[in-house]
């Protein structure tokens, strides 16, 4: 794990292996548990990871924010077509901003 995301002592960590995190996890146990009700997401990929737990988290009642400059894609391709991470980017942050979050930036974040 890269030193600048190293979790602090006694912070939950998740163990994961499928995009959605709440896929054969103890996650929603665990905020249940803790009386959460709103998520924020940062992280790899946003037409991954973030985009499916995004979606199962709101499905599930929770609120969510996706913070749009914390988060990245990369390039992508279908049937033979190029698309440039960024575009696919902002692609699956327009559909999640259209019902499944708030898609907010760090500074407008921060200062909320």
């Amino acid at each position: 794990m890269h030193e600048n995301v190293k979790p602090l002592a006694g912070e939950k960590v998740v163990t994961k292996y499928y995009p959605n995190s709440f896929r054969e996890t103890d996650l929603l146990d665990y905020l249940k548990y803790q009386n959460i009700t709103e998520l924020v997401f940062v992280g790899m990929m946003t037409h991954m990871c973030i985009d499916a737990t995004v979606r199962a988290a709101k499905d599930l009642d929770f609120e969510c924010t996706v913070i749009g400059d914390a988060c990245a894609s990369r390039d992508l391709e279908i049937n033979g077509i190029s698309v440039k991470a960024e575009d696919a980017h902002n692609a699956f942050l327009s559909a999640l901003s259209f019902f499944y979050a708030d898609v907010k930036n760090t500074k407008d974040f921060l200062h909320s």
